[in-house]
């Protein structure tokens, strides 16, 4: 497909790639997953599986959708600003006689950054062909936080769960996580009738996950946990498919399913307390999301979509274990399954000129009794907001933006150790966050 391209846009589309897979980092708070991918689709809120506007989010949602479009390379990047804090509260002698003397009770803000989220879409259908060949380069999960340790003296202003390990503090140390997921997503779309199209193909998925200390590894033998920072990208992979039917009056229908990412373990390059080297690994996937969408454009100059979406977290490996084992590695995080909900509008001021509005809603998937658990990773946001806008440069160039603020959210429970849950504890993590993005649509 890339050979088919002129000389100068095939080097921009080889040059795009290897700028994404050299620099990609996720961050993202709204859920492990993104809702979707550049300014055009996220602007919609992600609402896409039945709302065909660009490359990216055609090929991240509902490939069949590919069919509906003209040939095109659409490109993003994101500037995703997360906000995060962590509380903790520990009574007087909770861990015995005097152990703390005084309540400890403590604040501490994330020192996330800024983090950027490149994207490429590429759509090409033959003249005359039903076929229609899709590319799609995004990232599609992860999470993030990083926060500094706390002293344990002045008690009075100590953050109890960010104080050292024992036996010179009372909790976890500073706190780092980092799941990174980056998609390549090859699509092939049918026209079977003029009504019906239907599409799929494989996803390529390759990952970083880094966690300090890595609580999902046993205890050493001072009974701390080790940092978990040395690791490498690692390969996964599975498939989507989709259908897109168009019916009479403006209405159309779609529907999309993309299968548990499966990925090789997660393997870590660490060592104890002692001295001792050690090598762990942890086992997860990414959940089976199954998707269904109606759009309508029977008003003039309006397109409004809808995307209902069920996200099986409570299957996947990693994701659906909770508790401790009998070494003292966390089994896993404990998430729900959940349902989600996108919708977004469009409206056509002029020829050149597009304006869009979306809003999405996902169910939180941390339960509060799995807090802290989950204090490296707070997907907890439900709702955001977004816009956006386009203008047409000209036929063969548009130019978008967009904008969506994650509102903030909270969850708290107790703190819960290899021995069981500590009494009279409290651990809260907060979570909102902005996101500015940016992109071109080149026609050819």
């Amino acid at each position: 497909m890339l050979l088919r391209l002129p000389p100068l846009r095939r080097c921009v589309v080889l040059a795009v790639l290897a700028i994404i897979t050299q620099t990609l980092q996720v961050h993202a708070q709204n859920g492990p997953f993104l809702t979707g991918a550049g300014p055009i689709n996220r602007s919609m809120g992600g609402a896409s599986v039945a709302a065909p506007l660009d490359s990216l989010g055609a090929t991240y949602w509902n490939p069949a959708t590919t069919s509906a479009l003209g040939n095109s390379m659409d490109f993003g990047v994101e500037l995703l600003n997360v906000q995060s804090t962590l509380s903790s509260s520990y009574p007087a002698s909770v861990f015995g006689p005097g152990i703390p003397p005084i309540p400890l009770s403590g604040t501490t803000n994330g020192d996330n950054g800024i983090v950027p989220l490149p994207s490429l879409g590429l759509v090409y259908r033959p003249e005359g062909s039903p076929w229609t060949y899709g590319l799609g380069v995004f990232a599609v999960a992860g999470f993030g936080v990083n926060y500094p340790g706390s002293a344990l003296f002045p008690l009075d202003s100590a953050n109890p769960i960010l104080t050292a390990q024992a036996p010179n503090g009372l909790g976890l140390g500073p706190l780092y996580g980092n799941l990174q997921v980056m998609q390549i997503a090859p699509t092939l779309s049918l026209q079977v009738t003029d009504r019906l199209s239907i599409g799929g193909g494989p996803t390529v998925n390759l990952a970083l996950l880094q966690i300090d200390p890595l609580f999902v590894a046993p205890l050493d033998p001072r009974l701390n946990y080790v940092p978990g920072t040395h690791s490498h990208m690692t390969w996964g992979g599975g498939f989507q498919v989709g259908a897109f039917y168009k019916l009479d009056g403006g209405w159309n229908l779609g529907a999309s399913f993309k299968s548990p990412q499966w990925f090789e373990p997660f393997r870590f390059n660490t060592v104890d307390t002692l001295g001792t080297p050690r090598r762990s690994n942890f086992r997860g996937e990414l959940p089976l999301i199954a998707s269904v969408g109606v759009a309508y454009s029977g008003f003039d100059r309006w397109l409004l979509a809808a995307d209902f979406r069920y996200v099986d977290f409570g299957n996947a490996d990693g994701f659906q274990q909770a508790g401790f084992d009998a070494a003292g590695a966390t089994r896993g995080l404990g998430f729900r399954s959940t349902f989600a909900m996108a919708a977004g509008a469009q409206y056509q001021v002029t020829d050149r000129v597009s304006l869009r509005l979306g809003y999405t809603f996902n169910e939180n998937p941390i339960p509060d009794s799995q807090t802290s658990f989950n204090v490296v990773s707070p997907t907890i946001i439900e709702h955001t907001l977004y816009c956006g806008a386009s203008y047409n440069v000209s036929n063969a160039l548009k130019l978008s933006v967009g904008y969506a603020h994650a509102f903030q959210n909270s969850i708290e429970g107790p703190l819960v150790l290899p021995v069981g849950t500590i009494p009279g504890t409290l651990i809260r993590s907060t979570v909102a966050a902005d996101t500015y993005m940016v992109g071109a649509t080149v026609r050819y």
